[in-house]
């Protein structure tokens, strides 16, 4: 996707706050989400969230797909998040018009990995779904990477940032737990593997929300047949089967771009982690098939 020059920037941005001041204003006639797509970040959660909303009974958030309220956000409050979604009049002229009762959400992959979301989600919306993709780890990391170091979030080589995370990390769970506002730029944009130790995540999410309202994709699945993955969405969603004209694969970045003793010493650390999520997931994730 091309770059934005300076005039049109403004003008993205100008729109932004001014749809933000009006859905706060309004926030009381808004509807709220009734699905969140939690992560994990680099694993297609751009593309199904971009599928998604050209379904007929999916309505979009805002001018953006992830709003990052329960992570990066969570000081502006209720009714800054609530005024992102669609207003309730609109969702019943919908239904009257169609018959079929529309929803709503969004998309924020650092919900997943923030120890702080799942119990936020779990308090404010007791009722929506959650809908978690996951793709191989060790390409997920090296994604992450490079889509961090294009955005100016790392300088390092790949490998001295795998030697740096630990350090990056320490004492950032006792940070989140003493301030519910703190923000780390090296957690929420250089924990490559940490991010890709899955289960974790999902226990801490299930513990939250509960397994029945969890939906797991295995993302290299949904972009090798999309059919039917879309459908098991669709039908966790409670909306009409219906497929796209088209499948996108948006926000990519090299796939395999990892091979020999690099990509073994990090499959190598991701082992247990897949080990534990198999026996979470009922399943072996396709990556280690």
């Amino acid at each position: 996707m091309a770059e934005r020059g300076p005039l049109a920037q403004w003008i993205h941005g100008r729109a932004r706050t001014m749809t933000s001041t009006f859905g706060r204003l309004t926030s009381e006639l808004r509807v709220t989400p009734d699905f969140l797509i939690v992560g994990a970040q680099r694993a297609g959660t751009t593309s199904l969230y971009k599928s998604l909303v050209q379904h007929p009974d999916v309505l979009p958030a805002g001018l953006h797909k992830g709003v990052h309220y329960y992570d990066t956000g969570y000081r502006r409050g209720w009714a800054w998040y609530r005024g992102h979604f669609p207003l309730r009049t609109t969702v019943r002229r919908h239904e009257r018009r169609t018959g079929q009762r529309p929803i709503t959400g969004e998309a924020s992959p650092y919900y997943m990995f923030h120890p702080l979301v799942a119990e936020r989600i779990a308090s404010s919306l007791p009722e929506v779904r959650v809908i978690v993709m996951l793709r191989d780890p060790v390409e997920r990391a090296y994604s992450a990477y490079t889509h961090e170091s294009a955005r100016g979030f790392e300088t390092e080589s790949f490998d001295r940032a795998l030697e740096l995370e630990p350090a990056r990390l320490a004492g950032t769970a006792d940070a989140f737990a003493a301030d519910p506002h703190h923000q780390s730029l090296a957690h929420q944009h250089n924990a490559y593997l940490a991010r890709g130790q899955y289960v974790d995540q999902l226990e801490r999410l299930e513990k939250a929300i509960g397994r029945d309202r969890m939906l797991v994709i295995d993302s290299d699945e949904l972009f090798a047949d999309f059919a039917p993955q879309f459908r098991a969405v669709t039908d966790f969603l409670g909306v009409r089967p219906w497929l796209p004209e088209e499948f996108k694969q948006r926000n990519s970045r090299p796939r395999r771009a990892l091979e020999g003793a690099a990509r073994e010493r990090i499959e190598q650390h991701f082992l247990p982690y897949d080990q534990r999520l198999a026996a979470w997931w009922g399943r072996t994730p396709s990556w280690r098939a």
